[in-house]
Parts: structure tokens; C-alpha cells; sequence
């Protein structure tokens, strides 16, 4: 049975992975990188009320969630300015081959949707990357107050979608844990590798499971 829809994930998916760029910021700035995301981040495998999921569910302000995220990185005698870290994640391109699967997927008549974690104030920055006219719904969690890996937020997604099977629906993201939820729910998971190869090789499978021919780009370069 063909997938009556696909629910896109957006940084990691359409642009490099956030981590990755992260991890080179904080080997940059001498940070180890796992503390580094604790402090800033937070653990992707929970919900909790880190500062930054807290951003990410729309329930605080940028400012405030960088001055708490500074403080606690201040008491354990580390400087560190989450803005000098998310420079380096505004830094990259949106993937062309993968928006160019996203319009393929669209026009072959298959709902698309992103379900993103993202910030209030990031809104206007990922949407202008990508074919918003190839983009059915879009779930942003800081516009929902809930975000991935919360199961609420892909009940939310497939009702929005209307995909009632959630095996009719693909999920596609980077984040191992959040593939994993959405695997939980009886979504199909496409867990996207962080390095390029891997990345491009999940966006033939998207194309696999959906009996559509790769667009051209996906075998440049």
C-alpha cells in the first residue's frame, strides 16, 4: 500500500544536521561537545523543561531561554553564548535534492507535512527554504506548545494530515529518538543519517516506498 502521506522534518532533513554543526562550534569554541548540547539543547530523547524545549514549545522567549542557558553554563565556569552556536546552524543550505523529492512527493498527489521543533523567532528564516506551495500542513511546535519526541505531537500531524492508519504515513527526521516515537505509533520511520551519503540514500528509499523515480539532482555531484 502506498503511503498517504509524508511528514517531513526540517533541519537535519532539508538543511545538514543541527548536531553536526553544532559539534563543530563547540570543538571550535573548546567545548566538549556532549556538554555543550546538555547545556544548550537538553536531551533530544524527552520532553523536559529544559530552557530550550521550553522555547521550542513557544512557552518562553529567546532572550530569556539564552540568559538561563548562559547562567548554567556560567556556574560550571564555562562561557557560552548559545547565539555564537546557533550561527553556525543558520549557516548552512537548504538541501536542493531534497526539496526537489518534496515537490515530487506533492505532485504525485501524497499529503506533505513538516513537523518541526523550531522557535517562534526561526519561523520566517527555514520557511523561506523551502516550496511552500509543495507544503500541505506544517506542525511547528513552538506553535502547538508540544514538541517531538512528545507522541501527542504526531497524533497531531496525522489528524492534520488526515491519515487516520498511521502505517499510511512516512516520518522522516534525524533524530534517532524521534524516529523511534513515531515508530511507537505505527508510523513509518526513515531515520535520515547526518552525513551526506547516508542522507541521500534515505531520500531514494522516501522515493522507494512511494514508487516514484529519484529526482535527477539526488545523483549530482
Amino acid at each position: 500500500m502506498t503511503p498517504e502521506a509524508v511528514l517531513f522534518d526540517y533541519g537535519g532533513v532539508f538543511t545538514e544536521s543541527p548536531f553536526a554543526a553544532a559539534r563543530r562550534a563547540f570543538e571550535r569554541l573548546g567545548i566538549d561537545p556532549v556538554q555543550g548540547h546538555e547545556w544548550i539543547f537538553g536531551s533530544y530523547e524527552v520532553d523536559t523543561a529544559h530552557p530550550w524545549h521550553r522555547l521550542e514549545r513557544g512557552e518562553t522567549s529567546a532572550q530569556a531561554a539564552r540568559d538561563e542557558i548562559m547562567a548554567t553554563a556560567a556556574a560550571a565556569g564555562v562561557e557560552l553564548d548559545p547565539w555564537v552556536v546557533l550561527a553556525e546552524l543558520a549557516g548552512g543550505e537548504t538541501r536542493a535534492w531534497m526539496t526537489d523529492v518534496l515537490v515530487a512527493v506533492h505532485a504525485a498527489g501524497v499529503t506533505t507535512a513538516i513537523v518541526t521543533n523550531n522557535l517562534v523567532e526561526f519561523a520566517d528564516h527555514w520557511k523561506a527554504g523551502l516550496p511552500m506551495d509543495a507544503v500541505d500542513v506544517i506542525v511547528d511546535s513552538s506553535a502547538e506548545g508540544v514538541r517531538k519526541p512528545n507522541p501527542a505531537i504526531y497524533r497531531l500531524a496525522l489528524q492534520r494530515v488526515g491519515v487516520k492508519d498511521p502505517q499510511s504515513a512516512v516520518f522522516v527526521d534525524d533524530a534517532p529518538s524521534n524516529v523511534a516515537a513515531a515508530r511507537a505509533l505505527g508510523l513509518i520511520g526513515l531515520d535520515v543519517p547526518h552525513d551526506i551519503i547516508g542522507a541521500r540514500a534515505c531520500a531514494v528509499t522516501l522515493c522507494g516506498l512511494l514508487g516514484l523515480e529519484p529526482p535527477p539532482s539526488l545523483s549530482d555531484g
